[in-house]
């Protein structure tokens, strides 16, 4: 089989490194690709943004599976377009893309069929929204209702913070069109999980395993929102009953309101979930593998994905199971000095090979291939180091002994990822 992979980062990296132990995989292409995924794919020079050439790339190839990892291509309707001319993808319509790329779609969804998630105001401009914030207790969430590449959340623990939040969405424009609408959110606090499941054209759900990502940029969640700073799988705190009350309180009720709205849907369905008084509540719904999660959910997948995939395609999921490595897995994410704000590109990194013989797998993201050869940096999130082990102490250890051979002169890391699992009574 042709495998098509569409994105640039870690994600996409983590999907063509398991891709590739498949027998069926006779050769993987990927759109536009990194350092890391040029050593086992083709990688080709197509803007991940560009919809037409992409669905020309794949009738030229007679690509046999298209596997969409940016979701601002599903918003926009990759998946329609490749169906429409008989190309097989795994994804959500367009119409159904819409319980991640709006923010207000998705909140008042849940509120329309009970899925339980935070009280909340949309608002179309700045002077309601201040004004919601008056009568009500921080802290406080806002965010920008459009996709804004992780980065449009704020918790506001002051009303400071939340107005200068308000200034940047309404005023400065920082996220654009994104932006035109805000839900502002009470904060619910606890601890976060992400859940994944694949989806397929019949309803039938198909879990993966539980994890927690680490989106605050600082040690101790502090600092500003990024795309994620790191991740580990299993979740603890998702235990059985809880993964039980996910499904039959979240994930199994909005697949059923998609399709009483008309808007059936099929593809990677991810809650961002807060785990409150041993209850879960959505935060958010994304349409496509998280990034940095699916790094070490991968990485524990005993399975071969393709045949998933295809099973999805299909309709049965519901005659798939898939096998785990019971060993818990982390992944430190290295980033830009500066992430998520400006920083400065073509630092040069080396010893990664070091850190892989040392028993961590170094997922790229924000990498390239410098003109000598080397391998520079290209983006915020550069490198997503993952190791398993036999308890979360020994899987953190693995993975920071890799990021600490490998050596560059902008890259910065969290130095507490997997604590939370760690030390969890």
């Amino acid at each position: 089989m042709k495998i098509l992979v569409i994105g640039s980062g870690g994600r996409e990296h983590a999907l063509v490194w398991k891709i590739k132990q498949s027998p069926l995989a006779s050769k993987i292409f990927c759109v536009p690709g990194n350092a890391g995924t040029r050593g086992i794919a083709a990688n080709v020079h197509i803007e991940a943004t560009d919809i037409v050439g992409l669905k020309e790339f794949a009738l030229k190839e007679k690509v046999d599976l298209t596997i969409v990892g940016p979701e601002d291509l599903l918003v926009n309707g990759i998946v329609d377009n490749f169906k429409a001319v008989g190309l097989n993808i795994f994804g959500p319509s367009m119409a159904a893309a819409a319980l991640e790329g709006s923010k207000v779609f998705m909140k008042n969804l849940c509120a329309k069929y009970n899925i339980p998630t935070a009280p909340y105001g949309v608002f179309e401009d700045h002077k309601s929204a201040k004004k919601y914030l008056d009568i009500n207790k921080l802290p406080i969430v806002i965010k920008a209702d459009g996709l804004a590449a992780g980065k449009g959340v704020t918790v506001c623990h002051t009303l400071e913070k939340a107005l200068d939040a308000l200034n940047e969405i309404f005023e400065d424009k920082k996220f654009g069109d994104a932006g035109n609408k805000v839900v502002i959110e009470e904060c619910l606090g606890d601890e976060e999980a992400s859940h994944i499941s694949l989806v397929d054209k019949n309803g039938n759900i198909l879990s993966l395993e539980s994890s927690q990502d680490h989106k605050a940029r600082d040690d101790g969640d502090k600092g500003p929102n990024t795309g994620g700073m790191g991740a580990y799988s299993p979740a603890p705190v998702v235990n059985p009953e809880i993964e039980a009350a996910i499904m039959e309180k979240i994930t199994r009720p909005i697949v059923r309101a998609m399709w009483k709205e008309g808007m059936p849907f099929s593809g990677v369905l991810y809650a961002g979930l807060m785990i409150k008084d041993e209850n879960p509540h959505v935060l958010e719904f994304n349409v496509r593998f998280g990034d940095p999660e699916i790094q070490p959910i991968l990485a524990r997948m005993k399975s071969d994905i393709v045949p998933v995939i295809l099973t999805a395609l299909d309709g049965k999921l519901d005659t798939v199971k898939i096998e785990w490595d019971p060993r818990p897995a982390v992944c430190v994410v290295m980033a830009s000095k500066g992430y998520p704000y400006e920083y400065k590109k073509c630092f040069e990194i080396s010893n990664i090979d070091e850190a892989e013989k040392g028993g961590a797998i170094v997922f790229h993201a924000g990498t390239k291939n410098g003109c000598r050869g080397a391998i520079e940096t290209s983006g915020g999130r550069v490198l997503g180091v993952t190791a398993k082990g036999d308890t979360f102490q020994k899987a953190k250890d693995s993975a920071y002994q890799g990021v600490e051979k490998i050596t560059c002169d902008n890259l910065f890391w969290r130095n507490d990822i997997a604590d939370k699992a760690i030390n969890r009574k």
